[in-house]
Parts: structure tokens; sequence; C-alpha cells
């Protein structure tokens, strides 16, 4: 999402960064750059005028230092005010270490609010916790059977009753998480195409049922200064603990997202970059703020693959390494692994250097799909043993996996090629460094 924004800060920075010092008139043309830039993208204005009024001042103020560009302490300053506009420092959500949490999730249609639910469920059984899910969201289509699909994937249970009535539905959830000893109760509330007294009566009512320990808000970062709209909306009358925001893999400006909390007045508690149920994550202001800045988010990128990668699967690729025996059925291991830690442009994304060298690259995470479908096509002695994939085999292959001879052709040529460079790396002692680092 903030691809585009990302770009144009770092070209206007550029311009400043070549200069000797900082003086009052590259500083104010740096900063009207800016200010342009962040109403381009849809911030709402006295955000903007605050966050740019605040960066013009600590600029004008700071000493520069011989060993410090002007491009460097102006791009230190915009992060710095970057990560205090959206928050801070982390806030998490409110668990009670005795007893059951209950959490109200409430949010307009199509923000993406049943699929959340089922993401958050997802993310506290990881943590050894038992959840259910309260489907009190009676009034739209199949919503009902959404969280029931939901909880299934993720082997949560879901409780719902036979007629569309959303506060016996909470009530009787509520009694029945409690007696079956849950940790978690998720409510899932209705809906609406827009903000209505019905649907924020009925909110505050279940609010009232469940006395939540928390109350999030979730917002599509898509709609622009609608969702801000909303947001303060539902403050007004749920005076909700925290905000979720959801599809920040969309090509939006991101306005919203820079803007909700200055507005709202609360924290971002997680952002959600897609589909899967394991698209969630928590909202890391200094994280984001580097990500917007072109600096990459490494820190979360080393998570992701930490949460994707078995320790002894982990021991077992470190003897394969070292005797130079990684295969197909290894190289198949991995790209599952990948698979589980999101799309590729947004893994790589979060790499410095990398993110906004990639904006118009061709990234298509079906080309995993692809790589897949061959080697699963081939036999277990041809996974192991590549040598023998002879132009018979290879055509055979091809055929199985709904590919041309020459995609089969080109993906062994690579993998002998990442053998070759393996067995180099393993020489000079690499391959144990980056897998000790993994780990």
């Amino acid at each position: 999402m903030f691809e585009e924004l990302s770009l144009k800060l770092e070209k206007a920075l550029k311009k400043v960064s070549g200069q000797g010092k900082l003086t009052e008139k590259n500083i104010s043309d740096t900063v009207r750059e800016i200010r342009r830039i962040l109403l381009d993208a849809d911030v709402n204005y006295k955000v903007a005028k605050d966050f740019i009024d605040k960066v013009q001042e600590k600029a004008l103020g700071t000493e520069v230092i011989a060993s410090i560009s002007p491009g460097q302490l102006i791009t230190k300053i915009i992060y710095d005010e970057l990560t205090e506009l959206l928050g801070g420092d982390r806030k998490e959500i409110k668990l009670n270490a005795s007893g059951l949490t209950t959490i109200l999730v409430v949010g307009l249609q199509g923000s993406g609010k049943t699929t959340f639910c089922g993401k958050l469920a997802k993310r506290l059984k990881e943590s050894k916790l038992k959840v259910m899910l309260a489907a009190a969201d009676v009034y739209r289509p199949a919503a009902v059977e959404q969280l029931k699909t939901l909880g299934a994937q993720i082997e949560v249970p879901v409780y719902s009753i036979d007629v569309p009535d959303a506060k016996r539905t909470a009530k009787e959830a509520l009694a029945e998480a409690n007696a079956a000893g849950c940790n978690v109760l998720i409510v899932d509330t209705a809906g609406r195409l827009h903000v209505d007294e019905e649907m924020m009566n009925e909110a505050a009512a279940i609010r009232d049922i469940i006395n939540p320990d928390e109350s999030l808000f979730v917002v599509d970062s898509m709609t622009g200064q609608d969702a801000v709209n909303s947001a303060k909306a539902f403050n007004e009358k749920i005076n909700y603990d925290g905000i979720v925001l959801t599809k920040l893999d969309g090509d939006a400006r991101g306005g919203a997202a820079l803007s909700i909390r200055a507005v709202v007045g609360k924290p971002i508690k997680f952002i959600s970059s897609g589909e899967k149920l394991s698209a969630l994550e928590p909202f890391y202001p200094d994280r984001l703020a580097s990500r917007i800045l072109g600096k990459g988010d490494i820190i979360s990128f080393v998570e992701k693959a930490q949460e994707s990668f078995d320790e002894n699967e982990a021991a077992k690729l470190e003897e394969k390494f070292k005797k130079n025996k990684f295969d197909f059925e290894d190289f198949l291991k991995q790209i599952k692994m990948i698979k589980k830690m999101g799309s590729l442009s947004s893994l790589l994304g979060m790499i410095p250097g990398i993110g906004n060298q990639i904006k118009n690259a061709d990234i298509d995470d079906k080309a995993l799909v692809k790589v897949e479908a061959i080697i699963n096509s081939m036999t277990q002695e041809e996974r192991q043993k590549p040598k023998i994939l002879n132009g018979s085999r290879r055509m055979r292959i091809a055929r199985g996996s709904g590919s041309s001879i020459q995609e089969v052709n080109r993906l062994i040529k690579q993998f002998g090629d990442m053998q070759s460079l393996m067995k180099k790396m393993n020489q000079r002692g690499f391959a144990n460094n980056f897998l000790n680092k993994i780990k």
C-alpha cells in the first residue's frame, strides 16, 4: 500500500541529501514537498499540517554534526515523527491471566471483520489458549456460515443460534464459553454498508451484555478518509480499545492508515495484508515507519521466518548442506515454508533496500505454485537424484504438471546452479552461519 508514498518521500529526501548543510530554505522546501506528498496520499489535512510543523520545528532546532548528512538527519526526524504519529509503542490486546477474556469486534460490512475474527482466533489458539467464536452477525447473508467455515479450518468452535437475534447469541455464547472453560470468546457483530443508528445501538447493547475486556474496530484501509470518519463515529458510540487495519496489501494511497490513530486517539493493534488466516500481524509503529521510508522491516521478516521454520527440519537441512545433498524434496519443503510466510512481494518489501526496487517488478506468487506442481510430478527417486532426469522423464513431468518442457528444463537448470552455489557457500562456511542465524 505504501510503495507510492515511499518512492515520493525518498525522492524528496534525495534533494536535501546532496546539500552540505541544513538551512531554513532547504528545510522549508523539503517539508513543503513532504506536505504535498502526504496530502496526495489522502492523509487528513490537519494531521498532515501538525506532522509537518513538528518536523520543521525539530529540523530548524537541530545542529548537524559532521558525521551525519542533512538527508540522514531529516530522514531520522521524519522517522521519529512518523513513529509517534502511528502510536509510538506497540499496544497489546488485554488478556485475562485467569478467567474468560471477551473480545468484541465491530466494523462496517466489507471491512474484513469476520475474516479478522478467524485470524485472531487462530493467533490466540497458537498461543495455547482455548478460544470460542460467536456468530452475532445475523443479518448479512451467509455471515454465520462464513464464520463456521473459518472456525472449522482452525478447529475452533463457533457458537450460533437458529434465530436472528444478535443479543441473545452474545448472551448465550458468553455462558457457553464460561461453561466450556474457554480462555477467550471473540464476538463477531453485524456490519452495515454505512454507519446507522440501529447498527450502533445493537453493537452497544452487545458490548453491555459481554462487558468486553477488549473491543476492536476493524477498518478497510483502502476506503481512505471514509475509514477515518466511520472510525470516529464508532468510537463515539462504542468507545473501543483499538483499531485493526485490513487490506494493507491493496494499492490505495495509505492516507487512512497514517491519519486514523491521530484523529481517533486509539492505538492500531493489528494489521492484515492478505486473505490467508495467517496474514495477521501485531502492529509496530516503528516498523511501519521504517517501511514507509524505504528502510525495510527486517525484524518482522525474521519473526515470520522463525514462525515458519521447524527446528528439527533446520537441523536436517543443515546436515544436508554440509554433505551437499540438498535435493528437490528439500526444495519442496522450503517452498511450502515460504508460502506460509506470506506473499513474495510483501516478504521482499521487508528487506532493507529492496522494497522500492521491486515496485514495478512482476513478482508472481503463482510461480511458486508452478514450481511446486513440477516437483510434485517427479517420482521420489527423481527428486532425490536430479541427475537421472533425462529427456523422456522431463517430458512426462511437463505433461503431469501442465508445464512446458522449457519450464521444466529451466527449473532443473536453476536448481543445479543453486546446488553449485550452496557447495561453494558450504566450503566457505556461509551455510552454517546462515542457518544458525535463522535458528
